[in-house]
């Protein structure tokens, strides 16, 4: 019986191997929409660290969970320099006097940080914009022989997303509760 056990988990196994192997060769394009998507994605992620930016105490933007971590203000500047070094590979105009080393240690004043995380989104929100779903196709040399202005869209919005859970746990650690979950939270105790 323990044979037949291990035999039959080996079977399922491969079989599940040899779908995925089978789904990792097609080569038909992808029917979903990039720019929408990620427009929206951008957007929501955008008031989403502005809020929560506001909601952490100035005092807390040199917070860091050990050494060799960045702060909380270089989390945030991190994100907008990405932004703001990225959006030019698909149509930005780079960004006057913006220059990328040093970036995230140029300053840890909140009100200057929330500002530029705002103007690196719209910065980036306002490239994508004018991009066309074929133009986003291009290929970005720099990235590699496959990586195109989509990839690089792409890019942006899961390094924001990795990021927003990371700021949110740097919160969380200080007390502080992500703005849009304590309006839930204070929603749920005001029904009946």
């Amino acid at each position: 019986m323990r044979g037949f056990r291990f035999t039959s988990l080996w079977v399922l196994a491969m079989c599940a191997l040899a779908q995925l192997n089978a789904a990792s060769t097609d080569n038909s394009p992808p029917s979903y929409d990039l720019k929408p998507q990620a427009l929206q994605d951008l957007q929501v992620m955008q008031k989403q660290f502005a809020d929560l930016a506001e909601a952490i105490p100035a005092e807390k933007f040199t917070w860091r969970p050990g050494e060799g971590t960045r702060s909380v203000s270089e989390v945030l500047l991190h994100v907008a320099s990405t932004n703001f070094s990225l959006a030019p590979n698909f149509g930005a105009d780079p960004v006057s006097g913006f220059t990328q080393k040093g970036y995230e240690k140029s300053t840890t004043d909140k009100a200057t940080i929330i500002s530029r995380l705002n103007q690196s989104f719209d910065y980036v929100r306002a490239a994508l914009e004018k991009r066309s779903n074929k133009e986003l196709q291009t290929i970005v040399k720099q990235f590699g022989p496959d990586a195109s202005e989509g990839d690089l869209v792409f890019l942006v919005v899961s390094h924001a997303h990795e990021h927003l859970g990371q700021t949110i746990a740097y919160a969380r650690i200080n007390g502080i509760v992500p703005p849009w979950t304590q309006t839930r939270i204070n929603k749920q105790a005001q029904q009946p």
